[in-house]
């Protein structure tokens, strides 16, 4: 699978960008700018949810980073429901204002994939994890970790897209999917990894370590 090519902004969004700007400038010119005012705001926050900058990989060896923007919500030891194994959890929530492409966590194969349709509730709960519309992967890391990255439906999100799939390798920091309009994405590491993050922490994708694996 490519390096995505288009950065800054979402390829994900370029019709809602060009639909929100076509409508402003629409009422601006055939009713009147006071009246276009409202869809101009509306055309910049789509803009902005649609950001998607490049961002610098760290260099540290065994690195587990953030898959996307957001906030952590949850860190804790439970059993993977997709490998069926121990694991710690760590949740990252995602607001209308985080930027949403998600990106690799690891270096490493896609093993598996799975998808499950779902609700719709707010993912900053913890049901949210089991309940909600989701896609996982199964990544195998270079080293020989296993890591599962599940990419959550929120409230009003209403798309999961992921382009990675079974016999694609992923190196850290790349996109692989978008969810949008609001969401959450949950990882699930080794018991024995070195988490770096506590509940409440701002994390950024590809530039934020959540953890280290251990030799």
């Amino acid at each position: 699978m490519s390096q995505y090519p288009h950065p800054i902004i979402a390829r994900e969004g370029w019709p809602f960008i060009v639909g929100a700007i076509m409508v402003a400038l629409l009422v601006n010119i055939f009713v009147s700018w006071l009246w276009a005012i409202p869809f101009w705001i509306i055309a910049v926050f789509v803009l902005q949810f649609f950001r998607d900058p490049p961002r610098d990989i760290p260099s540290v060896n065994n690195a587990i980073l953030a898959p996307a923007d957001g906030r952590i919500v949850a860190v804790e030891k439970l059993l993977d429901p997709y490998l069926k194994r121990d694991a710690i959890k760590v949740s990252v929530f995602m607001n209308v204002f985080n930027v949403h492409s998600n990106r690799s966590p690891v270096d490493g194969e896609v093993r598996d994939k799975w998808y499950f349709s779902g609700k719709f509730i707010n993912a900053d709960l913890p049901k949210a994890s089991l309940e909600n519309e989701r896609n996982a992967l199964w990544i195998k890391t270079d080293n020989g970790a296993d890591v599962t990255c599940v990419q959550i439906a929120g409230l009003i999100a209403k798309r999961i897209l992921c382009s990675a799939k079974p016999g694609d390798h992923l190196a850290r920091g790349q996109r692989f999917g978008f969810i949008r309009f609001g969401s959450r994405v949950d990882v699930y590491l080794p018991t024995n990894a070195k988490i770096n993050v506590n509940i409440g922490d701002k994390v950024y994708a590809t530039s934020t370590i959540l953890a280290e694996l251990r030799e």
